[in-house]
C-alpha cells in the first residue's frame, strides 16, 4: 500500500546501489531480493540485476534513466510504460508464481486499515467527509470474489518515481512489497497512485489502464479496487503530518477520490 513515509535508505557507489531498509519493515529486503533473482531470470533488463543480499542489505546494479514522476507524461511514456508493466506482470511464469508469496496490503489488509481510518476520522471539510461516509459504506458492502482474478507478478508500488525512462524503454525499480497478485488490483494502484495525477492531468491512470485490453471482469474488478485505492488516498492526503507537504494538494483529495 502507498506510504507517504521513507522505508530505506539508498547509497550509489558508482554502478552499485546499496538499499538498507529501516527497522519496522519485516519481510522488505526479502521480497526486493525475491523480485531482483525472478526478474533477472526471467525478465532481463527490465530491473536491477541483484548483487548481494544480507539481512535488511539489498545490493544491485545501478540504471539509467529519469523517473516519470515529475515529468510531463507524454503518449510514448505512457506506451513504453505500459509495456515495462506487461512485461513485469508476466514475467514469472505460473508455476513459479504460484510459489511466490502474495504481496503485502491486499484486500483484506486494505479493508482493515480503511476501516481504521474512518473510525479515527474527524469532521473537517464537508466534500471530505461525505466522500469518507459513503467510501466506508461501500467498503462496507464490498464482496469481491475471484472472478475478475488474473495472476501477475506485482511490483507492489504504483508511485511513477519507480519507473526509470532512459529515452527509448522504461525500466523498474522498488520492489519492497512485491509479490503474487493480480492484474486488476496492480493497475488500480498504478492509477489511483497520487504521483499519477497530482504533477499533471488527472486521467494519466485512465489512459495506462486503457491499453491493457481487460476483460469485462476485470474491467468490474479494476473499478471496485480502483474506489478502494481512491479511499486510501483520501485518508493518507488528508493527514496533518509533514511528511505529506511534497505530495498533498489540499483537500482537494476528496473531489479526486470519487468514492
Amino acid at each position: 500500500m502507498a506510504d507517504l513515509q521513507h522505508t530505506h535508505e539508498v547509497a550509489f557507489d558508482g554502478d552499485v546501489v546499496t538499499k538498507r531498509y529501516r527497522a519496522g519493515r519485516p519481510g522488505s529486503a526479502e521480497r526486493e531480493w525475491r523480485a531482483l533473482t525472478l526478474l533477472a531470470e526471467h525478465a532481463p533488463g527490465l530491473a536491477p540485476e541483484p548483487i548481494a543480499f544480507e539481512a535488511g542489505v539489498v545490493r544491485m546494479s545501478r540504471l539509467d534513466g529519469e523517473p516519470l514522476r515529475g515529468l510531463p507524461v507524454t503518449d510514448e511514456h505512457l506506451t513504453a510504460l505500459a509495456g515495462a508493466l506487461a512485461m513485469l506482470h508476466a514475467a514469472v511464469p505460473l508455476p513459479v508464481l504460484l510459489d511466490v508469496p502474495v504481496r503485502p496490503w491486499q484486500r483484506e489488509a486494505v479493508r482493515d486499515w480503511l476501516r481504521g481510518q474512518g473510525a479515527r476520522w474527524r469532521a473537517r471539510d464537508p466534500l471530505a467527509d461525505q466522500a469518507v461516509r459513503e467510501g466506508l459504506r461501500w467498503l462496507d458492502g464490498w464482496r469481491p470474489d475471484r472472478s475478475g482474478v488474473r495472476p501477475v507478478f506485482g511490483g507492489g508500488d504504483g508511485n511513477l518515481a519507480n519507473f526509470l525512462w532512459d529515452g527509448g524503454r522504461v525500466r523498474v525499480v522498488d520492489f519492497e512489497d512485491s509479490g503474487r497478485s493480480d492484474l486488476a488490483y496492480e493497475l488500480a494502484e498504478l492509477a489511483e497512485h497520487v504521483s499519477m495525477w497530482v504533477d499533471g492531468p488527472t486521467d494519466v491512470g485512465v489512459d495506462l489502464v486503457a491499453r491493457f485490453g481487460l476483460s469485462a471482469e476485470e474491467e468490474r474488478r479494476l473499478r471496485e479496487c480502483r474506489r478502494a485505492q481512491a479511499l486510501v488516498w483520501l485518508f493518507l492526503l488528508a493527514q496533518d503530518d509533514r511528511t505529506t507537504r511534497a505530495t498533498r494538494p489540499a483537500p482537494s483529495g476528496a473531489r479526486r477520490s470519487g468514492c
